[in-house]
């Protein structure tokens, strides 16, 4: 599966439109949170990147006005905008599980939950063991929910 910018996210201010099932069918090798480190990891993420099998990844951001921003990766990079790049670190958010046996989450189909004016305000990324549950606010705010 290749994810495209236009994929993930339209041209800066505008939102997303259709639906949000293009993650569908990928792989996820690793959940991670972008954390800036003078503040230690004891608090929530900036964002969260889901990394892919195929060597891409999917990167999940808070914007000042609540809502959740989309957009490709850059794994194993940092962000562009964690500047200086040596006070931010790509960490396990708490509470996540371990990766399955096989090595990765497979995506069954992914769930957005928008505003009135069609920002994203919480991603629901499903997957055969759970969900990822994203949510934006503040900060960042990221669960799983385990399938029954």
């Amino acid at each position: 599966m290749t994810v495209e910018r236009g994929d993930c996210a339209a041209p800066a201010g505008r939102a997303r439109h259709g639906n949000a099932d293009w993650l569908t069918g990928a792989r996820i090798t690793a959940v991670l949170g972008v954390y800036y480190r003078p503040e230690g990891r004891a608090g929530e993420p900036e964002a969260v990147e889901f990394v892919l099998s195929a060597d891409q990844s999917v990167l999940l951001t808070c914007a000042s006005d609540r809502t959740l921003h989309v957009t490709p990766g850059s794994w194993p990079r940092l962000p562009d905008w964690c500047v200086p790049a040596s006070q931010w670190q790509h960490a396990p958010p708490a509470l996540l599980p371990p990766v399955p046996y096989g090595g990765a989450w497979t995506v069954v189909g992914t769930q957005e939950l928008r505003d009135a004016d069609g920002e994203v305000l919480r991603a629901v990324i499903r997957c055969e063991e759970g969900d990822f549950v994203v949510v934006a606010g503040d900060t960042m705010a990221i669960r799983f929910e385990p399938r029954p």
